[in-house]
């Protein structure tokens, strides 16, 4: 379905999209402040942080849909900006407001779609097929639900086989079986070579999905690496909770290796940086059962970076 060859044996495919100082202010407030980074061909990318932090000013620049007031923007080795129609077919977006034509059917509103980019009829049902609204063809998208609506919405950005997907938020009304069937999907865009630009609130989805992510707050990128090694980066301390009326407090504390502890509802949770010696200490006074292990997660990295940014 991609409208362009790969690069040739032996040659490094060039990047997606490259940012180098890029700036946008609204008055005095900076909304995008020097952001630069480098989306490699083939990467799936995740754009993380807070409302407000950026995130859809910065997604918007590089669709070509606004200017930036300073810095370079390159996306698919062109410009975005002055919008470039050679470079709009080669671009997906799904946006979390996404327009549609809610009289017609999914596939006549999919097959509409695909007539303005000149793709292929057989791409249609291909593509309903691919985010799992088959059964849902012939049903008016104004009766659609919200989950049904958001796949169309990233059918719709599929349909004529772009080379680098935007996709903001696509799994926001989505059930959690429905998030990880489109989990699954994304994985084989990835698969079959596609670029995807991926913003997304849930920390487990990016954790799980994305090679690399840049967290974003005030404006700036403050972290940007694999989910693992920014999590390897974090904290080192591994939290044990403990079933609240198998173990005080008080007896908590006195067990090795132990640097926190807290009551946290009915656990006791207790942070150590070794876990292996303070867990044989819990099995002997109140047993392993119930026990649950915590190690740092995306989450964790992403709220420890977001709240530094924005508190005074």
């Amino acid at each position: 379905m991609s409208r362009t060859a790969g690069p040739a044996p032996g040659q490094e495919a060039p990047p997606a999209v490259v940012l180098d100082g890029v700036r946008k202010h609204y008055g005095a407030t900076r909304a995008v402040d020097g952001v630069s980074f480098t989306v490699a061909t083939g990467e799936f990318f995740g754009l993380l942080g807070p409302n407000g932090a950026g995130k859809t000013t910065l997604v918007e620049i590089m669709e070509g849909l606004r200017r930036a007031d300073g810095g370079t923007v390159t996306v698919l080795g062109a410009r975005p900006w002055p919008r470039d129609r050679a470079l709009l077919p080669r671009l997906g977006v799904q946006t979390q407001s996404s327009a549609f034509f809610v009289r017609l059917t999914a596939r006549e509103h999919l097959a509409t779609v695909a007539a303005l980019y000149r793709a292929e009829p057989a791409a249609v049902d291909r593509t309903l097929d691919l985010v799992g609204l088959t059964e849902h063809a012939g049903t008016r998208v104004e009766n659609l639900s919200g989950g049904q609506r958001q796949r169309l919405a990233i059918a719709s950005a599929l349909v004529h086989g772009p080379e680098l997907l935007f996709l903001d938020e696509p799994t926001a009304a989505l059930d959690p079986q429905a998030r990880r069937a489109l989990w699954r999907v994304l994985r084989g865009l990835k698969g079959a070579g596609r670029t995807i630009v991926y913003t997304t609130h849930h920390l487990d989805e990016a954790e799980a999905l994305c090679d690399r992510v840049a967290i974003m707050a005030g404006g700036r990128v403050t972290a940007l690496d694999s989910p693992n090694r920014l999590i390897a980066g974090s904290s080192p301390t591994t939290r044990l909770l403990v079933p609240a009326e198998r173990l005080t407090v008080e007896e908590a504390r006195g067990l090795p290796g132990v640097i926190r502890v807290v009551l946290d509802g009915d656990a006791v949770v207790l942070e150590t940086e070794d876990a292996g010696p303070l867990l044989a200490a819990v099995e002997k006074i109140a047993g392993l059962h119930g026990v649950q292990t915590r190690t740092a997660t995306l989450e964790d990295v992403y709220l420890r970076l977001t709240e530094r940014s924005t508190t005074p």
